[in-house]
């Protein structure tokens, strides 16, 4: 009797392993492509596209490397997504400390100010935007890039640790004090490394889409040496030609360190996801 009770379960385990199993393979298939066909010529790329390369040449990645100002590029995006998730996680946790640990006047619209900020993107104040960057000298500047992807940001960061610092007790902040800790003390080393795991999942979930972003930088930067990895790989869309080896070796580089930073922090990531259900 416990062998047929036992079966449904296994039956439903299988087929949620092959659903999860085929997603993966989807959603794998596409960047694999990618990856090899940057080993590849334009002949053998259009001759063989879903074939193994002939040969593991890094000719494409020379070119990239060598030729062009993707090493620029790889720079430039990589200051702005750093530094942007950087001040995102110092500002978004120190604002949500003060909405879910404290209480005072105000505490309400201010935590509705910052829910609003999810529901209005900020696309559609792009012009407004344009000449008040303008007006601050942040058009075609790395810092205006920075300053717009904090303020885009903010409220999903805000929305994102304030959930997790509310679901902490009260009673480790109240032993702290009894100890004679300041309040910043208490954030910083009691708090912090409690929600280690938010702070994880808001920083890939801010860096993904500003590391791909091609609007913003397509607005704000007119000069090449200031252009992002997402807009400087435009230029490889020739009037007449594409060599798509060399574009596909950038498009690699490009999702290269997205992937490598959620490989390292997939644990963090997976323990974060797993506490804010579980609360």
């Amino acid at each position: 009797m416990a062998n047929v009770i036992k079966k449904p379960g296994d039956l439903g385990s299988w087929l949620m392993h092959i659903f999860l199993g085929a997603n993966a393979v989807i959603m794998l298939y596409p960047i694999l492509m990618m990856a090899l066909s940057s080993f590849k010529t334009n002949k053998e790329i259009f001759t063989s596209p879903f074939s193994l390369p002939r040969s593991f040449s890094l000719d494409n990645f020379a070119v990239i490397w060598s030729q062009t100002n993707v090493p620029r590029y790889f720079i430039n995006s990589t200051i702005v997504t750093g530094l942007s998730v950087l001040v995102l996680l110092v500002v978004g946790t120190m604002a949500a400390y003060a909405l879910s640990r404290y209480k005072f006047k105000g505490n309400i619209m201010i935590s509705l100010f910052f829910l609003s900020g999810l529901m209005l993107p900020l696309r559609l104040a792009i012009i407004p935007l344009f000449i008040q960057l303008k007006a601050l000298g942040l058009v075609d500047n790395l810092l205006g890039l920075i300053c717009i992807y904090t303020a885009m940001s903010l409220p999903a960061t805000v929305f994102i640790m304030t959930g997790f610092l509310r679901s902490l007790p009260s009673e480790l902040e109240d032993s702290a004090r009894m100890d004679g800790a300041s309040e910043f003390r208490i954030m910083v080393e009691i708090m912090v490394p409690l929600i280690t795991p938010a702070m994880v999942i808001a920083g890939i979930y801010n860096a993904v889409p500003i590391w791909n972003d091609f609007f913003f930088p397509l607005i704000f930067i007119q000069s090449p040496e200031w252009k992002t990895l997402a807009q400087g790989l435009t230029a490889f869309f020739g009037e007449y030609s594409v060599n798509y080896g060399v574009l596909y070796a950038g498009l690699t580089l490009a999702a290269l360190p997205i992937m490598l930073v959620f490989i390292v922090q997939s644990r963090r990531f997976i323990a974060g996801m797993t506490a804010g259900a579980i609360k």
